[in-house]
């Protein structure tokens, strides 16, 4: 099943023809039956990406994370797809931006578990991590919240 989100950021879309040509397509893997999925899809929607959701059910979602080289050290609730790098969990959609424009040479970046204040989960002040996925299964600091 394949769902589209659509809100206020399509809309502004229609607005300005050079912010429609800035969408990255991004594709996003996660269970039906979570609700902050949805929330982080309208995240990453509302800060300019082209989202499309596929849902899995757990043992495929689970073996499509094996599969890209996400550990369980790495893992949460969702995984997603953007320009050729893998997007683990709750990663603030600023964090992403700032991926595709560095490039570096990783797998992606991960939120791993489900941290109570990362988007899509809360807005309170809980400290969480970003961290870039190495393509050897290491991984490094890209960003500290509350910054």
């Amino acid at each position: 099943m394949t769902a589209t989100f659509s809100g206020v950021a399509g809309l502004a879309l229609f607005a300005s023809p050079v912010a429609a040509l800035s969408r990255q397509a991004m594709t996003i893997y996660a269970s039906p039956r979570c609700g902050c999925c949805a929330a982080w899809a309208r995240h990453v929607e509302a800060a300019g990406f082209a989202v499309s959701v596929q849902h899995l059910d757990d043992a495929d979602l689970n073996a499509k994370k094996a599969d890209t080289g996400i550990g369980p050290a790495f893992a949460s609730c969702h995984t997603a797809f953007v320009d050729g790098y893998a997007i683990e969990g709750h990663v603030p959609a600023r964090d992403i931006r700032r991926l595709l424009a560095e490039r570096p040479d990783a797998l992606g970046l991960a939120v791993p578990g489900m941290p109570g204040d990362a988007p899509g989960m809360g807005s309170g002040t809980t400290p969480f991590e970003v961290l870039l996925i190495k393509k050897h299964g290491t991984s490094a600091l890209y960003a500290r919240y509350p910054s």
